[in-house]
């Protein structure tokens, strides 16, 4: 039977990014945008709180845009403040690029399993989808849903016993499947 698991986020990523006032490595997003026009040219920021002082800083969304090439949709979203924007930005490779930005996605995460693995099944079949583009090492994922140490994980994976189409000794994005023998 094949199970499946789900990797959703709990809350926005922090933005790995150097203060310049106290030097902290942080910045929190809290979903609140600033738009500026210049005659018929636009401007959008994602503004983004220091973890360290509070500081704010401004991450680059629009840049001289024409009023007309930006879609209404998007700019009401901008205006009405949408966290849910706020995310699918940050998850954005290009605002990513443009801005020089990483992404921490350390305690922003959660697995839901479904319940825990029968420890009387010999063969596990499961399939695992990301509610978003978390980067996560899938060997830590089937630990924590097994309820097995990682270096148990390792072992089985080496012995042959963890098999998957994908390699399960990177970080993964995406969804991916995989099959335990025990």
């Amino acid at each position: 039977m094949l199970e499946t698991w789900v990797v959703t986020p709990t809350r926005l990523p922090l933005v790995r990014l150097r203060c310049h006032d106290c030097a902290a490595r942080h910045f929190r997003a809290n979903g609140k945008f600033r738009v500026n026009a210049h005659h018929k040219l636009l401007d959008a920021w994602l503004l983004v709180l220091c973890t360290g002082c509070g500081t704010t800083a401004k991450l680059t969304v629009l840049e001289r845009m024409n009023v007309r090439a930006v879609r209404p949709g998007l700019l009401d979203r901008l205006h009405a403040n949408d966290p849910g924007l706020a995310a699918e930005l940050l998850q954005d490779p290009g605002v990513r690029r443009r801005n020089r930005i990483a992404l921490d996605w350390d305690d922003a995460w959660r697995l839901d399993t479904g319940g825990p693995v029968d420890p009387g099944r010999t063969v596990i079949d499961v399939e695992v989808r990301f509610g978003a583009r978390i980067p996560v090492r899938p060997v830590r994922l089937i630990a924590e849903g097994c309820g097995l140490p990682r270096a148990e994980v390792e072992r089985l994976l080496k012995e042959g016993n963890l098999v998957s189409a994908d390699r399960l000794d990177g970080r993964l994005t995406g969804d991916f499947a995989f099959t335990l023998k025990r």
